[in-house]
């Protein structure tokens, strides 16, 4: 068996064994490149990118070509234009994007893509391997926490315990892995350990972010899902009552009393042998956590698990797909990628009806435009609120048509978002959604800005914020703040933009189960604003937090963003990275923004 190691110190290895490297750092660069290239590259892409200064760039490659061959001992790879990838072939990258495969391998993972592997003359190379380092770093610990909320979910926290560690040894600065290793210990029965990894991660979390940790963090260290203080109520009768009671509560805004109601429900279906009941309390509360709850998307995520796994032993497709459906939008708004297209794909397959495909399908579509896959994404909307439409699920359409003029409106597609957004509107309005409306809100005062209606925008703007402010939901919050910076920036008030920008970064981020494509979108606003008004001291801290945060969560649009800021605070390389990259994605503004850039 033929594997190649690519994370930490490159290595092939024969059946186990270690195996010859290739001569030089070039060769693992090709390597990798093909391995992880979207498509198989040509060879004149690949002369270009790795020895344009040699006197014969296909040459070398050629030779470059051959002696991966010799190491790899198979001479029936890595031939023809484009050049080939490799099969029956191992790679340890390749585990963390593959769901189904084992991923006990992760374990011994250490390090990073490539490391010690540095080619300054090939800067091209250098662009493309740091992103792809931020990418691949984010599937690792995705398919980490991924084993461990699983392993936790069926009972077995002394294994999840080890993936847990490990993703907070990959990611020390996410509080959602921390919560994770310390639920394990708690679930474990070590208490002292968990307490002392809530200390630790606060210590963390306060030196390099400034923030202070969250209330789930310190109760995943007390209790489990179920809680010995409980008393019982009366098994089944209760846990339906309960159960009922605390879905009314939620549905009127009682989200504190509702959820202590769901907990019950848990606990009472627990103590009978009631699998369905006890799949449908564990999913309406972990639902719950996820939507109603700011903070606990972790300890919601866990849930979701286990009713799953309980929807599934008792049969309950319908339960069974919702559960997957919220695992994939958690999975979503945290920016991985690969786990969330699992969940998602996995509940379509299991999905019958109109309203089931609907919501799917709108997650999909957000999915797919966080990623800068337009086609995708607006095939996965248009079915989605046309299947909404016709079940009469107002709120669904109403949601699809929010992320469909989104998508309209980061593609400067004005007309098309407006019609959108109108029809969003319409029926947040007759839906009284009063929590969700500063979203559509912010989204029609951004096109009205973009018309010059400054007037329009203020008044829509200054309403979002005031209302995402009762609601208290940092997404609409970090939008509105958003919106208003623009506004500010617009109208030459520099002070005002820079405070509100700074106001939406905050706000966005105020809580760990954040949205990342949000706070990339925020950061990617305040940079432009502070390029535009000549301030590179204050757009390059921005950069850097937003090139690894948009390469981690796979938000390609971003990463291109991102590099094209670069080339403005004077980076020589990061244009023809930045056009490279964007290649694939089918956006006429980014098209716009590239074109109109000026050599430096």
């Amino acid at each position: 068996m033929l594997t190649i190691r690519l994370l930490g110190r490159p290595a092939i290895e024969h059946d186990g064994r270690p195996g010859r490297s290739p001569r030089g750092r070039k060769a693992w660069a090709l390597l990798a490149y093909v391995l992880l290239s979207e498509r198989p590259p040509s060879r004149q892409r690949l002369a270009e990118l790795l020895f344009g200064e040699a006197d014969d760039p296909l040459g070398a490659l050629r030779w470059t070509l051959a002696e991966l061959r010799r190491s790899l001992g198979r001479s029936d790879v890595l031939t023809g234009d484009p050049v080939g990838g490799l099969e029956n072939v191992v790679v340890d990258v390749g585990v963390a994007a593959d769901q189904l495969a084992d991923p006990a391998p992760l374990l011994d993972a250490a390090g990073e893509l490539l490391e010690g592997v540095y080619l300054p003359y090939s800067p091209e190379f250098e662009s493309w391997l740091s992103v792809e380092r931020y990418r691949v770093a984010g599937m690792v610990e995705a398919r980490l926490r991924q084993a461990a909320v699983a392993l936790l979910a069926a009972g077995r926290a002394g294994e999840a315990l080890r993936y847990a560690q490990r993703a907070v040894l990959s990611n020390p600065v996410d509080e959602g892995n921390h919560e994770l290793l310390v639920r394990s210990l708690a679930m474990t029965g070590d208490g002292v350990a968990a307490r002392r990894q809530v200390a630790l991660a606060e210590d963390v979390l306060r030196r390099e972010l400034g923030v202070t940790a969250s209330a789930a963090l310190h109760d995943a260290a007390t209790v489990g899902i179920e809680s010995g203080r409980t008393p019982p109520l009366g098994g089944r009768s209760a846990a339906l009552s309960q159960l009922e009671a605390g879905r009314a509560a939620i549905v009127a805004g009682a989200v504190d009393a509702g959820v202590q109601c769901l907990r019950r429900a848990v606990v009472e279906a627990g103590r009978t042998r009631d699998t369905a009941l006890r799949a449908r309390a564990l999913v309406a509360l972990g639902a719950a956590l996820v939507h109603a709850v700011r903070g606990r998307d972790q300890e919601g995520a866990l849930v979701l698990h286990e009713g799953l796994d309980h929807a599934t032993r008792a049969g309950d497709r319908a339960l069974a797909v919702t559960a997957q459906r919220e695992l994939g939008f958690v999975e979503v708004q945290a920016g991985r990628r690969a786990t969330a297209d699992t969940w998602l794909a996995s509940a379509q397959m299991l999905a019958t009806d109109d309203a089931e495909l609907a919501g799917i399908l709108g997650v999909r579509g957000q999915n797919a435009s966080d990623v800068g896959d337009y086609p995708e994404a607006f095939a996965h909307l248009g079915e989605s609120i046309e299947r909404a439409r016709r079940c009469g699920d107002d709120r669904q359409r109403a949601w699809s048509q929010s992320i469909l003029a989104r998508a309209h409106l980061l593609r400067s597609e004005h007309s098309q978002a407006a019609v959108a957004l109108a029809d969003c509107l319409d029926v947040v309005r007759a839906q009284r959604w009063m929590v969700f409306l500063p979203w559509p809100q912010t989204l029609r005062a951004e096109l009205d800005l973009r018309a010059g209606d400054f007037e329009t925008a203020a008044d829509t703007l200054e309403r979002a914020w005031t209302l995402a402010c009762q609601v208290g939901d940092p997404c609409w919050e970090g939008m509105a703040a958003r919106g208003l910076g623009l506004l500010n920036a617009g109208r030459g008030d520099d002070a005002a933009a820079t405070g509100w920008l700074g106001e939406a970064t905050v706000r966005c981020n105020r809580m760990p189960d954040r949205y990342h494509w949000l706070h990339a979108h925020v950061l990617d606003t305040a940079i432009e604003v502070a390029l535009d008004r000549d301030e590179p001291e204050r757009a390059g801290p921005l950069v850097a937090t937003l090139a690894p945060l948009a390469a981690r969560c796979e938000l390609r649009e971003l990463v291109v963003r991102a590099q094209v800021h670069r080339h403005r605070l004077g980076d020589p390389t990061a244009l023809r990275s930045a056009r490279s990259l964007a290649a694939d994605i089918d956006n006429p503004a980014l098209a716009g923004l590239l074109a109109e850039q000026p050599l430096v």
